[in-house]
């Protein structure tokens, strides 16, 4: 008998009634803003050539409630032809996210690196499909290395720090 209860020595986290184990998951995901314009319809569709297409991104999040955040991944498209707008979208997709212990210095990461790549395959559906029922072909994004735009953008920070004059210096 003395065997079997010493026996079973492995340790349960959930033993003291505490759940401390890193936890990440999304609530919910889902369209905050959609606009989509097709100013000089139906001339442009006769227009000779490709457009040029600009591209531009912007990541955010804030608390939405306890253990809870919003991402938005906000996408804005503008295709020129000849000085003159072909169309234009504008996409802010959003995720709720379920976030429980974890470490003050992985949130940061976690909400404007993970949270964005695991959003962006759907943001790109509803971009794509905007922009097909616009009466263009629809626009496929290329994948984006969200975790690299981060860590870039935070070196870019540090340098600016580090290369800033102390105040009260000239």
């Amino acid at each position: 008998m003395a065997d079997e209860a010493g026996a079973n020595t492995t340790i349960d986290p959930l033993a003291n009634g505490e759940d401390t184990a890193p936890q990440a998951g999304m609530i919910s995901q889902y369209v905050k803003d959609l606009s989509f314009e097709n100013p000089n319809a139906p001339a442009v569709y006769q227009w000779q050539g490709q457009p040029r297409i600009d591209v531009q991104f912007n990541i955010g999040s804030q608390q939405a409630g306890e253990d809870v955040y919003e991402v938005m991944l906000k996408i804005d498209v503008r295709a020129d032809s000849a000085d003159k707008v072909a169309f234009q979208v504008e996409l802010a997709y959003a995720g709720l996210f379920g976030l429980r212990n974890i470490p003050e210095d992985q949130l940061q990461p976690f909400l404007l690196a993970e949270a964005p790549r695991i959003l962006f395959p759907f943001a790109r559906r509803v971009l794509a499909d905007a922009v097909r029922d616009g009466g263009f072909p629809p626009l496929l994004l290329e994948p984006i290395d969200f975790g690299a735009l981060y860590m870039s953008q935070l070196q870019g920070q540090q340098d600016a720090l580090a290369n800033a004059e102390p105040e009260g210096q000239a």
